[in-house]
């Protein structure tokens, strides 16, 4: 075990066939702000980070790499360390890209592109006045070729909590924070992204931004419904580039401390302890697309 600490999933990069309608997507729809545009790259921010959203132009699509903040009680050098102890091989790269100075580069063994780093510039470009505007960017979840030794690697080498598990052999959910899961990594023989979430203020909020998304051609693939694992209320739809989506918000809170979550009033158990769930929708609603097989 390392003494690693991740405490947040800062960005998320993707690679674009269609770079310009998926900065209006961002910019129009999702309501966050450009903070820099460098080379044809597009950093956007939700308020105060230089970035937390970045649009590279490319033959494909898909996601590029994940940016994970670290505490900041271990040096990069001391980070690096660690990881080689590990067996995991690693880069320091220095002013790469804007925003970040320092960084740490490095393959999970799902072949996912990850970057540490320490300290990120604070554009505060701030929150945007029209679109969904969400609180901030919540989490991923991805499809892992060997899942098992995914899930290890993040939990050794980074720091991170095992919650919850949907079956015993598809999703899994881990926490870097005090969030039910910051990453879901999902059981598969392939690397690409399930989906990215966003958390929203409350339930006022997710229905005024399904109504966005409809009026604005962005209809609602699944939900809204309360998950099992997790307990957020979700709705899921499609970006320009057929990238998954999941709105959200009141997820639970996970006690590492005590290994439980906060209760809540929905909790079909007290205290409720990580677990295996046996399906998606607490509420039992049942929808037309499988978001096992998006």
């Amino acid at each position: 075990m390392s003494k690693v600490k991740v405490f947040r999933l800062a960005y998320v990069d993707f690679n674009s066939k269609n770079a310009d309608s998926m900065v209006e997507y961002y910019t129009n729809t999702m309501g966050y702000r450009i903070s820099e545009e460098v080379d044809g790259v597009t950093y956007l921010s939700n308020a105060l980070d230089h970035h937390n959203i970045v649009i590279t132009p490319s033959n494909k699509k898909g996601i590029r790499r994940y940016g994970y903040q670290l505490d900041g009680n271990l040096s990069l050098e001391e980070v690096q360390e660690q990881l080689h102890v590990l067996g995991i091989n690693s880069t320091i790269k220095v002013d790469v890209k804007p925003g970040i100075s320092r960084l740490i580069e490095l393959q999970d063994p799902a072949g996912n592109t990850i970057e540490l780093f320490i300290e990120m510039e604070q554009t505060t470009v701030g929150f945007g006045t029209s679109g969904v505007v969400p609180h901030k960017l919540g989490h991923v979840a991805f499809y892992a070729n060997n899942y098992n030794e995914t899930i290890h690697f993040y939990r050794d080498a980074l720091g991170f909590s095992f919650t919850d598990k949907i079956g015993e052999s598809f999703a899994n959910f881990l926490t870097c924070n005090t969030e039910h899961h910051v990453l879901n990594i999902v059981a598969s023989d392939e690397t690409r992204l399930h989906h990215i979430a966003f958390q929203l203020k409350d339930a006022s909020h997710q229905y005024a931004s399904s109504d966005l998304l409809a009026k604005q051609g962005y209809p609602i693939l699944w939900g809204p419904s309360r998950h099992t694992a997790g307990h957020n209320i979700a709705t899921y739809h499609y970006d320009p580039e057929q990238n998954v989506v999941e709105l959200y918000t009141d997820m639970d809170i996970f006690i590492p401390e005590l290994g439980i979550f906060e209760p809540r009033p929905w909790h079909e158990e007290l205290p409720l302890k990580p677990k295996v769930w046996e399906s998606l929708s607490a509420w039992g609603t049942e929808f037309e697309v499988d978001l096992a097989k998006v």
